[in-house]
């Protein structure tokens, strides 16, 4: 079985597809794992505090939750977010497909990023539809308001909330195109995220997750290892 190393020098049209554990080894709580923390300071799960029926009934509290947990500005990329950025500047990765809205994959140097639920460093006017940065969300109080007064809103999905159009339809080509498919730090339980990779038409994957996932049995290689480690030892050779 050829191993990771093997497999990203045998192809040229690799794509990332992956989900929080890549970004808890910067610090960014999976909030998929509630813990008693949370559970103290609010009295929902954060799964109900970020869904769209929430936010409407109590936007809030959703903004306490939003600005405490989720605007965390100050985590930079690991090694995993890194590699990611080398590969693709030297022709190995065509895109990074992302469940993630922290935009560390940017940050590292990333280009080609489908975010499928959005991004914090996006928000915008719900009136006027002005723009905004994060350090703005982060510094405002209560619900955040455009110089117009009208409520501002982070450009993230929200449960029950469908995808961009625009964002689903770039991530199902890139990985209908790839010839390789590394998937890292997902559980792969989030719909319809998951469901992308049923477009998949090469022939190696790679799933790279500390924990079992359901789609273990269908690839490649399969890495129960932390995905900061198993990346930052991959060497980056040109074409």
């Amino acid at each position: 079985m050829p191993n990771l190393q093997q497999l990203i020098d045998s192809h040229r049209r690799a794509v990332f597809f992956g989900g929080a554990g890549v970004s808890t080894e910067s610090g960014i709580p999976d909030f998929r794992s509630v813990d008693g923390l949370y559970r103290q300071a609010y009295a929902y799960p954060p799964e109900t505090i970020l869904s769209h029926s929430f936010f409407e009934r109590n936007p809030e509290e959703f903004y306490r939750f939003y600005r405490e947990k989720m605007l965390l500005l100050d985590v930079r990329p690991n090694a995993a977010h890194d590699k990611l950025a080398r590969l693709e500047a030297a022709g190995r990765l065509s895109a990074v497909v992302t469940q993630n809205i922290d935009g560390l994959h940017q940050m590292a140097g990333s280009r080609t990023v489908w975010e499928l639920h959005g991004s914090i460093h996006r928000n915008h006017c719900l009136t006027c539809g002005r723009t905004y940065d994060a350090r703005f969300m982060l510094e405002s109080r209560g619900v955040p308001r455009c110089a117009c007064g009208g409520a501002v809103r982070p450009d993230v999905v929200l449960y029950e909330e469908g995808l961009d159009d625009a964002v689903l339809e770039g991530a199902t080509a890139a990985i209908a195109q790839a010839d390789l498919l590394i998937i890292g730090g997902t559980s792969l339980a989030v719909y319809p995220a998951a469901g992308l990779l049923q477009f998949f038409r090469g022939d190696a994957v790679v799933q790279i997750n500390r924990d079992p996932t359901p789609y273990d049995g269908r690839a490649t290689l399969c890495l129960h290892e932390g995905i900061g480690k198993v990346l930052g030892d991959i060497q980056v050779n040109p074409l």
